[in-house]
């Protein structure tokens, strides 16, 4: 099964998981631990906005870094540029903060209320340059809009 088709069945699998569950950190786990089997990641997981940082939330793969502020890093980036950021080798990028030496690759999307804040973003590591592309962006976008906050 290539990319694109495990992507299709994933996005149908999490929407069927996540109807009706009106708890929004029940939700991400589950859409956290949906991606990271079926796609086989090395790190997967969402970031929420408490103030003017973003805490660890839900998610699966090794110890993370807990906190990151605002325009920090990738994920705080995508925060503050209310854009999805794809990385292909995390060393090109500046300020990159390394929660694990493995990391290589990374993509984070942003998650966005009924009011278009950024209220919580994922976060997907590989250990392989180079692992995101446009297929990756445009079906974690969609998966993320699923996510009701």
């Amino acid at each position: 099964m290539n990319k694109e088709e495990k992507y299709r069945l994933l996005t149908e699998q999490i929407r069927s998981l996540i109807e009706g569950e009106t708890d929004v950190m029940a939700v991400m786990a589950n859409v956290c631990a949906a991606i990271h089997q079926e796609m086989g990641f090395f790190w997967t997981g969402f970031y929420r906005v408490k103030g003017d940082e973003l805490v660890l939330g839900p998610f699966q793969g090794p110890v993370a870094c807990m906190h990151i502020p605002f325009g920090k890093g990738v994920c705080g980036s995508a925060w503050e540029r209310k854009e999805t950021i794809v990385v292909p080798d995390v060393e090109q990028f500046p300020g990159h903060i390394a929660c694990s030496s493995l990391s290589r690759s990374e993509i984070v999307v942003p998650v966005f209320s009924m009011t278009n804040e950024v209220v919580t973003v994922l976060d997907i590591d590989s250990k392989e340059l180079a692992s995101f592309d446009e297929t990756d962006r445009r079906y974690l976008e969609t998966i993320c809009r699923l996510i009701k906050c």
